[in-house]
């Protein structure tokens, strides 16, 4: 990577971090997804529930195949191959009881909000509320400089993208733009803006000086 890029991306994440503290999060940074992926894995203790939430981010890093590793550990993985959609939703619904969830936002802007658009609701619940702790994958690629530009950096890039990737067929699917339709398959349905925790520490935030993600 560039040093002029590297730089960048410890300095704007220094400052990300600082003010997540201010709103009652946790946040750290790794230059690399390698160096991610191990002190991520090394914050999940043995004997836990982990929720996978719906995230390219952590497939990138490699996450899933090195937790598995992890003694006693219990993935509960609304993405497994095999899963009807009765029973994809219903590990969604244990999701909310797990210990742990690992997932991306997102969007996070530099004044340390997390920002969130989905189709179901469920991942934008579980952030909230529900798992005891939330770990969040962020590539820099991911940071806004303000709300509203991570609002257009979602609709605009994030959700297209991953409605082209599940096979959707939403008109965002075909052209690459959010044209606000209102197809059965739409995945912009519920906003989930988090502007601080009532519990400290609760959500982590690991920024990587890689992009991961959409």
């Amino acid at each position: 990577m560039d040093q002029h890029q590297a730089a960048w991306n410890e300095t704007v994440a220094e400052r990300i971090i600082a003010n997540l503290r201010k709103r009652n999060m946790e946040g750290s940074y790794a230059a690399t997804a390698a160096q991610t992926k191990e002190e991520i894995v090394a914050m999940i203790p043995e004997g836990v529930r982990v929720y996978r939430g719906g995230s390219m981010s952590t497939i990138e890093l490699g996450f899933w195949p090195a937790l598995a590793r992890i003694p006693g550990v219990e993935v509960i993985d609304p993405y497994r191959a095999g899963l009807s959609a009765e029973e994809g939703l219903a590990a969604r619904r244990r999701g909310l009881t797990a210990d742990v969830m690992i997932a991306s936002t997102n969007a996070v802007t530099l004044d340390g909000r997390l920002v969130n658009l989905d189709g179901r609701g469920n991942r934008v619940s579980a952030l909230m509320f529900g798992p005891e702790k939330v770990i969040l994958a962020v590539g820099m690629n991911k940071v806004a400089p303000d709300l509203e530009s991570a609002k257009a950096r979602v609709k605009h890039q994030a959700a297209p993208i991953n409605a082209a990737r599940l096979g959707l067929k939403t008109p965002c699917a075909a052209t690459g733009l959010c044209a606000d339709c209102s197809s059965p398959q739409r995945i912009c349905n519920m906003w989930g803006i988090i502007e601080g925790h009532a519990v400290k520490g609760r959500i982590h935030v690991k920024l990587v000086g890689e992009s991961l993600g959409y």
